[in-house]
């Protein structure tokens, strides 16, 4: 055994660790979701922006980023290939606005419809393997962790 883990190993270990079994668990479910929106050419976290913004309607980086727990680096990095394929648009929010609002245009409208059928189907396999209220528990329990409502 190494030596630097015996620290821990006083304590507690990888299995009583939250922050281990929540990103263990959040791979496991990624992947599930993965395999499905791999049907409609898009990865977890480009339907989840399509999602939002189609939700919104229009909405700026900031309320995205916010929605989102992303910092404005990594959201724009992961819009950059939505807006390369034509899936949203940027445009000033008023004339003359340094602030961007982002909208679907229609094929990523079109897009989104076609994510939303594989998310129905990852929503289905995930809520077979874990059960139907355990799967709204949970999300309910994981929703309320950033808005500091958890408790």
């Amino acid at each position: 055994m190494h030596t630097y883990l015996l620290p821990m190993k006083k304590h507690s270990s990888v299995t009583t660790c939250n922050c281990f079994a929540i990103r263990q668990a959040a791979r496991f479910v990624s992947q599930l979701y993965e395999r499905h929106y791999a049907k409609a050419g898009v990865t977890a976290a480009q339907f989840s922006l399509l999602a939002f913004i189609a939700e919104a309607g229009k909405t700026g980086m900031s309320e995205i980023s916010e929605a989102m727990v992303m910092d404005r680096t990594t959201l724009v990095r992961a819009l950059k290939p939505l807006e390369r394929d034509g899936y949203v648009i940027s445009e000033p929010e008023g004339k003359g606005s340094r602030k961007l609002l982002l909208r679907l245009s229609a094929k990523g409208e079109t897009k989104f419809l076609e994510g939303v059928e594989c998310w129905r189907a990852a929503q289905a396999e995930y809520a077979a393997l874990v059960g139907a209220e355990r799967a709204d528990d949970l999300r309910q329990m994981l929703l309320a962790i950033p808005a500091g409502a958890a408790a």
